[in-house]
Protein backbone atom coordinates (compact mmCIF):
# COMPACT_ATOMS: atom_id res chain seq x y z
CA UNK A 1 0.00 0.00 0.00
CA UNK A 2 1.40 3.65 -1.03
CA UNK A 3 2.11 6.19 1.94
CA UNK A 4 0.34 8.66 2.72
CA UNK A 5 1.41 11.52 0.40
CA UNK A 6 2.56 14.46 3.01
CA UNK A 7 0.90 17.92 2.43
CA UNK A 8 2.67 20.57 1.29
CA UNK A 9 3.54 22.48 4.87
CA UNK A 10 1.71 25.81 3.77
CA UNK A 11 -1.48 23.49 3.19
CA UNK A 12 -1.21 22.19 6.76
CA UNK A 13 -0.47 25.87 7.98
CA UNK A 14 -3.91 26.53 6.38
CA UNK A 15 -5.78 23.88 7.60
CA UNK A 16 -4.48 24.01 11.30
CA UNK A 17 -5.07 27.93 10.97
CA UNK A 18 -8.57 26.89 9.67
CA UNK A 19 -8.42 24.78 13.15
CA UNK A 20 -7.40 27.20 15.23
CA UNK A 21 -10.26 30.28 13.93
CA UNK A 22 -13.25 27.26 13.96
CA UNK A 23 -12.41 26.25 17.52
CA UNK A 24 -12.19 30.16 18.18
CA UNK A 25 -15.23 30.64 16.66
CA UNK A 26 -16.85 27.78 18.63
CA UNK A 27 -15.76 28.79 22.08
CA UNK A 28 -16.87 32.48 21.12
CA UNK A 29 -20.40 31.09 20.05
CA UNK A 30 -20.84 28.77 22.97
CA UNK A 31 -19.66 31.53 25.57
CA UNK A 32 -22.40 34.04 24.11
CA UNK A 33 -24.80 31.44 24.15
CA UNK A 34 -24.21 30.67 27.98
CA UNK A 35 -24.19 34.69 28.20
CA UNK A 36 -27.30 34.88 26.77
CA UNK A 37 -28.60 32.16 28.37
CA UNK A 38 -27.96 33.49 31.91
CA UNK A 39 -29.33 36.73 30.66
CA UNK A 40 -32.33 35.32 29.75
CA UNK A 41 -32.88 33.35 32.72
CA UNK A 42 -32.17 36.17 35.36
CA UNK A 43 -35.92 37.47 35.53
CA UNK A 44 -36.80 34.05 35.31
CA UNK A 45 -34.42 32.81 38.54
CA UNK A 46 -35.57 36.23 40.34
CA UNK A 47 -38.95 34.95 40.45
CA UNK A 48 -37.98 31.61 41.33
CA UNK A 49 -36.02 32.99 44.46
CA UNK A 50 -39.02 35.12 45.39
CA UNK A 51 -41.07 31.93 45.25
CA UNK A 52 -38.82 30.29 47.79
CA UNK A 53 -39.87 33.06 50.16
CA UNK A 54 -43.54 31.35 51.31
CA UNK A 55 -44.60 34.75 52.11
CA UNK A 56 -44.63 36.03 48.81
CA UNK A 57 -47.96 37.78 47.97
CA UNK A 58 -49.88 38.14 44.69
CA UNK A 59 -49.61 41.47 42.91
CA UNK A 60 -50.61 44.41 44.31
CA UNK A 61 -53.79 46.75 42.62
CA UNK A 62 -51.83 50.18 43.43
CA UNK A 63 -50.74 51.54 40.26
CA UNK A 64 -46.67 52.88 39.51
CA UNK A 65 -47.98 55.97 37.81
CA UNK A 66 -45.89 58.31 35.76
CA UNK A 67 -41.77 58.08 36.51
CA UNK A 68 -40.52 61.58 37.82
CA UNK A 69 -37.29 62.66 36.56
CA UNK A 70 -35.31 61.85 39.57
CA UNK A 71 -33.24 64.31 40.43
CA UNK A 72 -34.32 66.63 37.72
CA UNK A 73 -31.62 63.95 35.48
CA UNK A 74 -32.24 62.89 32.12
CA UNK A 75 -32.73 59.09 31.83
CA UNK A 76 -31.41 57.07 29.54
CA UNK A 77 -32.32 53.22 29.61
CA UNK A 78 -31.32 50.04 28.48
CA UNK A 79 -31.81 46.37 28.83
CA UNK A 80 -28.17 45.28 28.72
CA UNK A 81 -27.94 44.70 32.81
CA UNK A 82 -24.89 42.16 31.87
CA UNK A 83 -22.47 45.27 31.92
CA UNK A 84 -23.29 45.50 35.94
CA UNK A 85 -21.84 42.03 36.94
CA UNK A 86 -22.05 42.30 40.43
CA UNK A 87 -25.77 42.52 40.28
CA UNK A 88 -26.67 39.95 38.23
CA UNK A 89 -24.25 38.12 40.16
CA UNK A 90 -27.11 38.92 43.24
CA UNK A 91 -29.88 37.77 41.00
CA UNK A 92 -27.86 34.47 40.29
CA UNK A 93 -26.92 33.89 43.79
CA UNK A 94 -30.35 34.30 45.00
CA UNK A 95 -32.02 31.19 43.33
CA UNK A 96 -29.40 29.03 44.97
CA UNK A 97 -29.97 30.03 48.66
CA UNK A 98 -33.02 28.16 49.04
CA UNK A 99 -32.14 27.25 53.41
CA UNK A 100 -32.04 29.02 56.03
CA UNK A 101 -28.81 28.57 57.68
CA UNK A 102 -28.64 25.93 60.48
CA UNK A 103 -27.05 27.99 62.98
CA UNK A 104 -29.67 28.35 66.54
CA UNK A 105 -31.53 31.43 66.44
CA UNK A 106 -29.84 33.72 68.96
CA UNK A 107 -29.52 37.59 69.38
CA UNK A 108 -26.60 37.83 67.01
CA UNK A 109 -26.53 39.49 63.58
CA UNK A 110 -24.26 36.42 62.44
CA UNK A 111 -27.38 33.47 62.96
CA UNK A 112 -30.80 33.02 61.41
CA UNK A 113 -32.71 35.23 63.57
CA UNK A 114 -32.93 38.16 61.27
CA UNK A 115 -34.29 35.51 58.41
CA UNK A 116 -36.65 33.90 60.38
CA UNK A 117 -37.96 37.91 61.70
CA UNK A 118 -38.25 38.97 58.08
CA UNK A 119 -40.38 36.10 56.78
CA UNK A 120 -42.66 36.51 59.69
CA UNK A 121 -42.92 40.44 59.14
CA UNK A 122 -43.29 39.84 55.29
CA UNK A 123 -46.32 37.32 56.20
CA UNK A 124 -47.89 40.16 58.58
CA UNK A 125 -47.29 42.49 55.69
CA UNK A 126 -49.57 40.55 53.47
CA UNK A 127 -52.55 42.58 52.24
CA UNK A 128 -51.26 45.61 54.02
CA UNK A 129 -51.87 49.77 51.82
CA UNK A 130 -48.25 50.06 50.30
CA UNK A 131 -47.19 52.61 51.88
CA UNK A 132 -47.19 50.58 55.02
CA UNK A 133 -45.19 47.64 53.64
CA UNK A 134 -42.80 50.26 52.21
CA UNK A 135 -42.32 51.77 55.98
CA UNK A 136 -42.12 48.25 57.66
CA UNK A 137 -39.47 47.09 55.13
CA UNK A 138 -37.40 50.47 55.34
CA UNK A 139 -37.39 50.55 59.18
CA UNK A 140 -36.58 46.58 59.21
CA UNK A 141 -33.59 46.61 57.32
CA UNK A 142 -32.12 49.60 58.58
CA UNK A 143 -31.94 47.89 61.76
CA UNK A 144 -29.26 45.83 60.41
CA UNK A 145 -25.97 46.82 61.57
CA UNK A 146 -23.95 48.83 59.15
CA UNK A 147 -20.08 46.81 57.96
CA UNK A 148 -17.78 48.23 54.78
CA UNK A 149 -16.96 45.12 52.43
CA UNK A 150 -13.36 45.67 53.13
CA UNK A 151 -14.13 44.21 57.15
CA UNK A 152 -16.51 41.98 55.87
CA UNK A 153 -15.84 40.29 53.02
CA UNK A 154 -11.95 41.36 52.26
CA UNK A 155 -12.90 42.66 49.08
CA UNK A 156 -13.39 47.08 47.89
CA UNK A 157 -16.70 46.45 46.72
CA UNK A 158 -19.43 43.53 46.92
CA UNK A 159 -22.83 43.41 46.10
CA UNK A 160 -24.87 40.90 48.92
CA UNK A 161 -28.24 39.13 48.77
CA UNK A 162 -30.98 39.68 51.39
CA UNK A 163 -29.47 36.73 53.53
CA UNK A 164 -26.24 37.88 53.20
CA UNK A 165 -27.55 41.10 54.46
CA UNK A 166 -29.48 39.35 57.18
CA UNK A 167 -26.69 37.10 58.64
CA UNK A 168 -23.49 39.30 58.02
CA UNK A 169 -25.01 42.83 58.05
CA UNK A 170 -23.59 45.33 54.81
CA UNK A 171 -23.08 48.51 53.46
CA UNK A 172 -25.64 50.80 51.53
CA UNK A 173 -26.21 48.76 48.23
CA UNK A 174 -27.04 45.51 50.56
CA UNK A 175 -29.85 47.86 52.41
CA UNK A 176 -30.92 48.41 49.11
CA UNK A 177 -30.74 45.22 47.65
CA UNK A 178 -32.78 43.58 50.67
CA UNK A 179 -35.12 46.04 50.66
CA UNK A 180 -36.02 45.71 46.67
CA UNK A 181 -36.26 42.01 47.39
CA UNK A 182 -38.53 42.41 49.92
CA UNK A 183 -41.18 44.66 48.33
CA UNK A 184 -40.71 42.44 45.17
CA UNK A 185 -41.97 39.27 47.21
CA UNK A 186 -44.93 41.84 48.44
CA UNK A 187 -45.85 42.12 44.99
CA UNK A 188 -44.89 45.38 43.84
CA UNK A 189 -44.44 45.43 40.25
CA UNK A 190 -40.33 45.72 38.84
CA UNK A 191 -41.30 48.67 36.75
CA UNK A 192 -41.52 50.74 40.27
CA UNK A 193 -38.50 49.76 42.09
CA UNK A 194 -34.97 50.39 41.07
CA UNK A 195 -31.60 50.40 43.34
CA UNK A 196 -30.13 53.61 42.48
CA UNK A 197 -26.72 54.41 42.72
CA UNK A 198 -24.96 58.15 43.17
CA UNK A 199 -22.74 60.63 44.66
CA UNK A 200 -23.54 61.50 48.18
CA UNK A 201 -22.62 65.42 47.74
CA UNK A 202 -22.18 66.32 51.35
CA UNK A 203 -19.66 63.13 52.24
CA UNK A 204 -18.41 63.06 48.95
CA UNK A 205 -18.63 59.59 48.64
CA UNK A 206 -20.89 57.36 46.27
CA UNK A 207 -23.70 55.77 47.49
CA UNK A 208 -26.86 53.81 47.10
CA UNK A 209 -30.49 53.82 47.92
CA UNK A 210 -33.83 52.26 47.05
CA UNK A 211 -35.85 54.23 45.13
CA UNK A 212 -40.00 53.01 44.72
CA UNK A 213 -42.47 55.02 42.62
CA UNK A 214 -45.91 54.79 44.09
CA UNK A 215 -48.97 56.45 42.51
CA UNK A 216 -45.99 59.02 40.75
CA UNK A 217 -43.79 60.05 43.98
CA UNK A 218 -40.11 59.00 43.72
CA UNK A 219 -39.56 57.55 47.76
CA UNK A 220 -36.29 56.75 48.84
CA UNK A 221 -35.66 53.93 51.20
CA UNK A 222 -32.51 55.03 52.39
CA UNK A 223 -30.04 53.34 55.35
CA UNK A 224 -28.49 56.94 55.94
CA UNK A 225 -32.54 58.50 56.54
CA UNK A 226 -33.98 56.98 59.17
CA UNK A 227 -37.83 57.27 57.54
CA UNK A 228 -38.96 56.68 54.20
CA UNK A 229 -38.41 60.75 51.89
CA UNK A 230 -40.16 61.99 48.48
CA UNK A 231 -36.84 62.21 46.25
CA UNK A 232 -37.69 65.58 45.73
CA UNK A 233 -37.10 66.65 49.40
CA UNK A 234 -33.44 65.46 49.48
CA UNK A 235 -30.88 68.30 47.44
CA UNK A 236 -27.26 66.63 48.44
CA UNK A 237 -27.64 63.59 45.83
CA UNK A 238 -26.65 63.48 42.69
CA UNK A 239 -27.98 60.11 40.44
CA UNK A 240 -25.57 57.99 38.58
CA UNK A 241 -27.47 55.15 37.30
CA UNK A 242 -30.41 52.60 38.22
CA UNK A 243 -31.21 49.67 37.64
CA UNK A 244 -33.60 46.72 38.70
CA UNK A 245 -34.16 42.88 37.21
CA UNK A 246 -34.71 44.25 33.73
CA UNK A 247 -32.65 47.27 32.96
CA UNK A 248 -30.88 49.84 34.18
CA UNK A 249 -30.58 53.76 33.58
CA UNK A 250 -27.63 56.04 33.13
CA UNK A 251 -28.65 59.73 34.72
CA UNK A 252 -27.32 62.63 33.28
CA UNK A 253 -27.88 66.43 34.06
CA UNK A 254 -29.90 68.63 32.22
Amino acid sequence: MRAPVAAPAFRVSAMRANENRSSRSWAQSRAQSRARSRAWSRPAALVAALAVLTFAAPALGNGVGAVPSLFGTVEVRSPAIQNFPKWTAVLDRMADERTVAEQPCTPSFFTRCNLEEWRALMQELRGRPPLEQIEAINDFMNRVSYITDPANYNMPDYWATPRQHLTRRGDCEDYAIAKYVSLRALGFPEESLRILVLDDLNLRIPHAVLVVILDGRALLLDNQIRSVVEERAVRHYRPIYSINATAFWIHRSQ
